[in-house]
């Protein structure tokens, strides 16, 4: 049947591709006036909006105006930032769409999905993301349709029956027709491989919960207020007039700009990977990158180049070598090519011969090890020596002379009887031992995987510098010491997922690569997939990031990548934690000791408003690469954060002290606190943002520029009274002092630890 069937000629696709336009459906245009409305119902909005409503009761209109403001500024940073996320995954999405096997002008060829018109005949197996909707014509497939049925399970298709685009062929192989594309397929969007069910990476859960914790403490100081303020003979009016500003004690906790940096900082490095041939299919693998202490690493196409040549061809059987070649071409599958498809086509065009057509065909799969196909009358299999064997029990006495050492081994089956052997071999990449002494360099230990014999796998361990004992997935146990071990051969795809698994409960953080169907499982498992150029679609799907060059300094790069995004978000969850506690603790302090809160609601807010603005900035900070992996440990996060906070509370304290005693009246105290306060975060942001002392480094542009927009407007509110009491000259001058003195003395003790950290 595959013989009568035909795809369309090259002009016939050029008219329809004309008529109908790419496969593909512009992405809906980002609302935001929605997203804005949607920020504006979350438990950050609902205590923002209570104390609103709470300022308005209580008639404090300027009040109210600036919570408002506040209010109005947490929405639009939301929202603008997920639209700048939006874009940059978009712009992602359209570089990562699946490829198709399809047949114009009677050949085979691989296109871009975007590129597909009705008419057009396509191969379809196993891994592939179907991009259009389509008839299948030959042949049996199974698909995943759980992207448009929301239900898990997989459904049978034969001959006649559609498969539509965005589903997964999990099982089989066949041809079809395409029947609709772009707007007129049943899902009517663009297929991409972008990973769109990703789980909140491991930094980003940390610091949700060290925020959790803070704000505990936040409750906790504003009941110690409550209390004391009954101790101090208050009523419950006192009581409704402090409410405002004990909800702008808690909400100052809240971290408004979290995810807004997130975003930025994560859409930041993926813009910049992709031009370093990195695709980020899933935002939260950049920063997980930073973890990572071990990668397993599928030899081909990484370590080795990504295609391979026959270096040997032994001839077992009593036929002429030439036919036993093109009996061995037409077990090669000509629809979807491999490399090992491609090296024997190639090595059998070298002897002046054509490559034959089978009369019936089955592809290559992991689970039989062999492709299959009938020719001229004769059975005819092609792939692992190891499988074969089982069927030929004289196959390994035959090929007793060959030395498996020097290559891959293909083996050749004509009619259950071993025909002969192909060794291939893989060239080994020139950038390979520099780029795996890099990754060792930046802590990370690199193990090889490959389903080669263990003498070829030592071989390759050999040429490029990786250092332990390379052994067979057989000899591979529990007890096996993974502190010496550079490789394991012999491994099928489904061994990997247990190999992940495996490091995963040996308290590695696991990376790992792979191009097949069945790497996907272990793919999703490690904490950073990658799936390599060639792999298949539900790999790319499944893994964290997807490679467009062959090698392992994109490896390096994603490294990089994960490092910046860890210590940017290091600087911002410092900050965040020492600048929250820093501000419960002076007001609680404060009111405590003074019988005042030191400072206005109306400035307290304005803080809030300009320090989120600084925090996310963070997210495009200049950082410096470390090289070894990042380990966060929440207990010592927060005993550095309150240390800085304690520093900054007992200085500011003290002045509060020496003021008040001084002849300073309570407005100009409640000023200059603002301006103390507002000094204080942006010396907290230059000093845990470098491990070198603060007047040592310098931020990015960006943030700079921010830290001193917000210095000026501060200068001028307080100069000019505006929201706030006036204060002099002098009195500014004298608080810009105290916080540089603070800033420096509080850095000299501070930089020895953040060395250590």
């Amino acid at each position: 049947m595959a013989e009568k069937i035909t795809g369309l000629s090259q002009a016939e696709a050029d008219k329809l591709l004309q008529k109908n336009g790419l496969n593909e459906v512009p992405e809906p245009q980002f609302n935001f006036f929605k997203e804005f409305l949607s920020k504006l119902w979350n438990l950050s909005a609902w205590i923002l909006e209570a104390a609103l409503l709470l300022e308005c009761v209580l008639g404090k209109w300027i009040q109210s105006l600036f919570v408002l403001l506040m209010l109005l500024f947490a929405a639009w940073n939301g929202a603008s930032k997920k639209k700048q996320s939006r874009r940059v995954l978009n712009n992602i999405s359209h570089k990562l769409t699946p490829t198709i096997s399809v047949q114009r002008d009677g050949e085979w060829q691989n296109i871009d999905s975007k590129y597909l018109v009705p008419g057009d005949l396509i191969s379809m197996q196993a891994g592939d993301v179907l991009a259009a909707d389509v008839k299948l014509i030959e042949g049996q497939i199974s698909t995943d349709e759980s992207s448009i049925t929301g239900e898990a399970r997989t459904v049978r298709k034969n001959p006649q029956d559609t498969a539509f685009a965005g589903t997964t062929v999990t099982e089989g192989n066949g041809l079809a027709v395409v029947t609709a594309t772009g707007a007129d397929s049943r899902s009517g969007k663009t297929i991409n491989l972008i990973n769109n069910s990703a789980a909140p990476g491991h930094l980003q859960q940390l610091l949700t919960k060290i925020i959790y914790y803070l704000c505990i403490l936040d409750g906790i100081l504003t009941l110690v207020i409550v209390i004391a303020s009954f101790f101090k003979g208050g009523d419950l009016n006192n009581l409704i007039n402090m409410l405002p500003f004990l909800a702008m004690m808690f909400i100052a906790s809240i971290p408004v700009a979290m995810p807004s940096t997130f975003a930025l900082s994560n859409s930041f490095e993926a813009t910049r990977l992709s031009k370093e041939g990195v695709l980020t299919s899933d935002l939260t693998g950049i920063q997980d990158a930073a973890n990572l202490n071990l990668i397993l690493l599928d030899k081909t196409g990484t370590i080795t180049e990504n295609k391979t040549a026959v270096g040997q061809w032994t001839n077992f059987s009593s036929m002429n070598n030439n036919d036993v070649l093109q009996l061995a071409s037409a077990a090669t599958d000509q629809r979807n090519k491999k490399l090992i498809d491609t090296a024997i086509d190639e090595y059998v065009k070298k002897q002046g011969l054509s490559i034959k057509s089978a009369s019936d065909f089955t592809p290559f799969t992991s689970s039989t090890g062999y492709s299959m196909a009938t020719c001229d009358g004769h059975n005819i299999k092609l792939g692992s020596f190891k499988q074969l064997s089982l069927i030929d029990q004289d196959a390994n006495e035959k090929a007793k002379e060959i030395d498996f050492s020097a290559g891959r081994s293909v083996a050749l089956l004509i009619d259950e009887k071993l025909a002969g052997v192909f060794i291939l071999q893989d060239m080994v990449r020139s950038d390979s031992k520099a780029a795996l002494e890099e990754l060792r360099k930046r802590g990370v230990k690199p193990i090889m995987l490959t389903g080669d014999n263990q003498k070829t796998a030592i071989a390759v361990a050999k040429q490029v510098d990786l250092q332990g004992e390379v052994i067979s997935i057989r000899d591979f146990t529990d007890q096996t010491d993974t502190s010496k071990l550079a490789g394991i051969a012999d491994v099928l795809p489904e061994d990997k997922l247990r190999m992940v698994k495996f490091f995963q409960k040996k308290g590695y953080i696991v990376g790992m690569t792979g191009d097949g169907v069945n790497d996907s499982p272990a793919l999703k498992q490690a904490e950073v997939g990658i799936a390599v150029s060639n792999a298949a679609d539900v790999a790319k799907r499944s893994g964290k990031m997807v490679l467009l060059n062959d090698g392992l300094s994109s490896i390096v790069k994603i490294l990089d990548a994960g490092h910046r995004v860890y210590q940017r978000m290091t600087t911002w969850s410092l900050t965040k934690l020492a600048r929250t506690a820093q501000l419960t603790m002076l007001l609680t302090f404060g009111y405590l000791f003074f019988n005042y809160i030191p400072m206005a609601l109306n400035a307290m807010v304005i803080y809030t408003i300009m320090n989120n603005m600084v925090t996310m900035m963070i997210g495009t900070d200049r950082t410096h690469i470390t090289y070894k992996p990042e380990n966060w440990n929440m207990a010592k996060l927060a005993k550095i954060a309150f240390s800085l906070a304690f520093g900054w509370t007992v200085i500011g304290i003290a002045g509060i002290a020496y003021l008040n005693t001084h002849g300073w009246s309570h407005g100009t105290i409640s000023t200059m606190v603002y301006v103390y306060l507002v000094l204080s975060a942006m010396f907290i942001v230059l000093i845990t943002r470098t491990k070198k002392y603060f007047w040592q480094d310098y931020p990015s542009k960006a943030v700079g520029l921010t830290q001193l927009g917000d210095v000026l407007l501060t200068v001028i509110l307080a100069l000019f009274g505006i929201a706030m009491a006036k204060i002099n000259w002098t009195n500014l001058l004298l608080t810009f002092a105290i916080a540089l003195i603070a800033a420096i003395v509080i850095d000299l003790f501070y930089q020895p630890i953040m060395k250590n950290r």
